[in-house]
């Protein structure tokens, strides 16, 4: 931990690395009480440095040395310098080797960095910067070397040793213990290195690659998990074969594994063939895991193989170039989802996220471009504008060049950088020389944080047949930038005429109409365009598919709106216009509230909900989103001043008189899927994840009703389900419900059916912290005592904490503050245990200058607090010094 304030690192200061290492050889010994890491480094100075020889510096923290050699000469203390983050050594030639003996102790690790231990299983976690708790090296992601691995451990209790690449060698020690070697021929940096040793079983399979190469597929697991890995080992095979056939990569080692660790930072890692998944991401089976959970695991197993190109084969050269590989890859896996399953669907729920979550961090004090200028700890950055935010950059280059363009600029990418670390500027020009085009503009999306804002008016001229649109770009002051310029906005348009149907569509100066829907690219401060041939006014289909990530401005009025519903060819503008129509209807039964009025539903509302309820031609996942209310953090981050009490209230009462006035569609959609559900076996597919959807949002709304068959109809969805998805809901839907005593029943059923199974207690924790009944905190209090929950593991801090202060909106931002304290208090310990998940947890605090006068004060004092509490990480630091400045 550090007391002094640490270092702003900044991109304008990267240099290249003096020294480059080609060769890595490294050797763990583990002990329960100790390691010992020994690496030979075959080393030679850069060519791109310049001349003579500076000094080496390694970086290292935490480290033990025991001895250091430079050739073949011992070093003594006189012969370097050593400090609490580098060891200095003064090479005499311009290639040599240095061979270094480390003692660590992952042990007692509980940053979960480096390499530790998870239960029982020694484990690593490199990235960004923990390779540097495992030995002394160039810990930077443009130093490359092969990396030849040998562990040594006791057989018996770790009787599976693994490490990147191919096997090229194991066997026994005379002690009882035994060893095997690794050797990775592809270079990559020390990020990607991983480790594993344990008591594990094993799940196999194999690929054949579209070259006919045959790679083997091991997931690996604690033996009480084995029966859990078939939907991500189905998972990888699917992704193996999609990367294959829409990008044309293939995988390029003869193993591909994958481990799954109860104690883990992320998601998952994706170490070069030996990947590192948190067991939330890997583990999946009808009984344990939700609908949404096998999702997850099939994009996160997705997310890592894709990696494999858009990460390690060409990776980053500096850690502010983080979304070259993340943004990419994240867009990748977002296109496997879709076309493993509903793509208007999965674009529904990225955009939904991206708008209440991502859009709140551009409006706050951690506010930062996709590509930052600068960072304290590099922790801290993999955020949502790295990851979603660059997604959503990288599908414009997608929207603008079209699906051939992207193609074949992807593949120069790969062609041209492959074994190479570079930039965002290497991916955009590959698209560009790839296309023909010029991208200097769009590269600001790279460059400038905050979401542009996009106003948009417009004029009918019906003598000469013209209609205008007319757009106006502005984009917030942000903490980085008071001065914005206009950015390369691509915005999808359709024009619909009295009827519904589609007009087509011809610019003023073409030559003739074309395509019903087209992409407009607004790149000035104000820009108009003007179609020709209109005959009458239409209504604009505006941002088809959220064609970029802006908040976008049209005067629509709430009867447009249905019209939009009801008629919109493009399915997500069908969502969205519900989305807005909801926003307004709810907006001003908050000034309601506010001005002490009694609450009137506009009945527009209802109306449009049971047309979409009662429309079975409909996707049922569609109607289970359309379904769905916007939520109060999304209203929080819409409003200019959030008022907690207002927004809870006008969405209940819109959610009761929901339940009320469709009661009857929304019994019969729910009988009609249970009956399915009940007579057929469960399957991790999209058909059948549509049916639980809608089933499962229908009984939360019917449970509002208090009616007597819901409730007998909710248990017994809980007490017969055969998924946990069903019955998930169904204890949710109890725990929100006014019926002690058979919530009562339930939560203590469930706990003891599952007592034995971490990721389920899991749920069962965020289930009772999310209720926004009252009384919130002292629940979360309590459930801190529960055996099940331990504050050292991350999946328990999010599942419990992080679902009080990050969903429990009504309950977190109690009056007194002591939601606040609470999670104050909160951060102090996990400081000391965990940094990383400390300034995580930290989002909620942050965002302080969203609320009342009251409310801030008590929020701010909190975060001083935290800043006065003594030994600050730096993880921590930057976000609460952020926060307040």
């Amino acid at each position: 931990m550090r007391t002094e304030q640490p270092k702003m690192i900044y991109l304008k200061d990267y240099q290249v690395p003096d020294y480059l290492i080609d060769e890595t050889h490294l050797t763990f010994e583990l002990f329960e009480d100790h390691t010992l890491v020994h690496a030979q480094l075959v080393m030679r100075r850069n060519p791109a440095a310049g001349a003579g020889l500076p000094p080496l510096v390694l970086d290292g923290q935490l480290l033990e040395l025991l001895s250091v050699q430079l050739d073949d000469r011992v070093l003594s203390g006189n012969d370097y310098q050593i400090d609490a983050s580098h060891l200095t050594l003064h090479p005499a030639s311009e290639r040599f080797s240095v061979d270094t003996s480390v003692k660590i102790h992952p042990e007692t690790n509980t940053a979960l960095e480096g390499l530790y231990k998870s239960g029982t299983m020694f484990c690593t976690q490199c990235e960004a910067e923990g390779f540097r708790k495992i030995t002394y090296y160039l810990d930077r992601p443009d130093v490359m070397s092969k990396f030849t691995t040998t562990v040594i451990a006791e057989q018996h209790r770790y009787p599976v040793l693994l490490s990147n690449g191919n096997p090229v060698g194991n066997g026994p020690q005379d002690d009882g213990r035994h060893w095997a070697t690794w050797e990775d021929p592809f270079m990559k940096p020390a990020y990607l290195f991983a480790l594993v040793a344990g008591d594990l079983w094993c799940v196999e399979d194999s690929f054949a690659t579209m070259s006919g190469r045959n790679v083997a597929l091991r997931i690996y697991v604690e033996p009480e998990n084995i029966d859990k890995c078939q939907h991500a080992m189905n998972s990888l095979k699917k992704s193996m074969r999609w990367d294959e056939e829409v990008y044309g990569r293939e995988y390029d080692l003869d193993i591909f594994m994958i481990v799954a660790v109860n104690d883990f930072n992320m998601g998952a890692m994706e170490n070069k063939g030996l990947n590192i998944f948190n067991s939330s991401a890997v583990l999946a089976r009808a009984e344990t895991a939700t609908d949404a959970a096998h999702q997850r695991v099939e994009a996160i197993v997705a997310h890592e193989y894709f990696h494999n190109w858009s990460g390690n084969r060409v990776t980053c050269r500096d850690w502010f170039q983080l979304s070259l590989k993340e943004g990419f890859t994240v867009f990748r896996d977002a296109g496997f989802s879709a076309d493993m399953n509903s793509r208007t669907v999965k674009r529904i729920q990225d955009v939904a996220y991206l708008r209440t979550h991502q859009f709140a961090e551009d409006a706050g004090p951690m506010a930062h471009a996709v590509r930052p200028d600068s960072f304290i700890e590099i922790s801290n950055f993999y955020t949502l504008t790295v990851y979603e935010k660059g997604s959503e950059v990288v599908g414009m280059i997608h929207t603008l060049l079209g699906a051939e363009g992207f193609r074949k600029g992807s593949d120069l990418y790969f062609q041209r950088h492959d074994g190479q670390a570079v930039t965002c500027d290497d991916f955009v020009k590959a698209m560009e020389d790839a296309n023909g085009v010029d991208f200097t503009q769009f590269k600001r999306w790279y460059s400038q944080a905050g979401t542009p804002r996009l106003a948009v008016s417009e004029s009918y001229d019906a003598s000469a047949k013209t209609y205008s649109l007319t757009f106006r770009q502005s984009c917030p002051q942000t903490p980085d930038k008071q001065e914005k310029l206009p950015f390369v906005i691509p915005v999808e348009i359709g024009l619909l005429d009295a009827r519904g149907a589609e007009i087509a569509l011809q610019l003023a100066g073409e030559a003739a109409a074309g395509a019903t829907s087209r992409v407009l690219s607004v790149t000035e401060a104000e820009q108009t365009f003007i179609f020709v041939g209109i005959a009458a006014k239409p209504l604009p289909s505006l941002l088809r598919g959220f064609s970029a990530p802006v908040k976008l401005g049209f005067p629509y009025d709430r009867d447009q709106l249905m019209f939009l519903m009801q008629h919109d060819s493009d399915g997500f503008n069908r969502w969205d216009a519900g989305q807005q129509l909801s926003v307004q209807v709810l907006q001003e039964l908050i000034g309601q509230h506010q001005q002490g009025q009694a609450l009137v539903l506009d009945p527009r509302l209802v109306t449009a909900l049971r047309s979409v309820l009662g429309n079975e031609q409909l996707d049922q996942a569609m109607v289970a989103e359309m379904l769905s209310l916007p939520g109060e953090a999304y209203l929080t981050e819409i409003s200019e001043v959030a008022d907690v009490e207002a927004i809870h209230t006008a969405r209940e009462f819109v959610r009761r008189q929901l339940a009320e006035q469709l009661f009857d569609g929304l019994w019969q959609r729910y009988q009609a899927n249970r009956a399915v559900s009940k007579t057929t076996a469960y399957v991790a597919e999209n058909e059948h994840f549509a049916r639980r959807a809608l089933q499962n949002i229908a009984l939360s709304y019917l449970m509002l009703s208090g009616r007597p068959e819901v409730l007998a109809a909710t248990l017994e969805q809980f007490e017969t389900a055969d998924n946990m998805t069903e019955r998930l809901t169904a204890l949710a839907v109890l725990v929100n419900s006014p019926f002690e005593a058979e919530k009562a029943l339930a939560l203590a059923s469930f706990a003891e059916h599952f007592k034995d199974n971490p990721l389920v207690m899991d749920q069962w924790f965020s289930v009772q912290a999310g209720s926004p009944l009252p009384g919130g905190l002292q629940r979360v209090k309590a459930l801190m005592e529960h055996p099940a929950f331990t504050i050292r593991n991350p999946n328990k801090v999010r599942a419990l904490i992080g679902a009080f202060a990050g969903q429990n909106l009504i309950n977190f931002h109690a009056a007194d503050g002591s939601g606040y304290r609470f999670l104050a208090d909160l951060v102090i310990q996990l400081n000391a245990l965990n940094p990383q998940i400390a300034s995580r947890q930290l989002a909620p605090l942050t965002r302080w200058r969203k609320y009342d006068g009251a409310r801030q004060a008590l929020m701010k004092a909190e975060l001083e607090r935290i800043r006065g509490s003594g030994e600050l990480s730096a993880d921590v630091y930057e976000v609460v010094s952020k926060s307040l400045a």
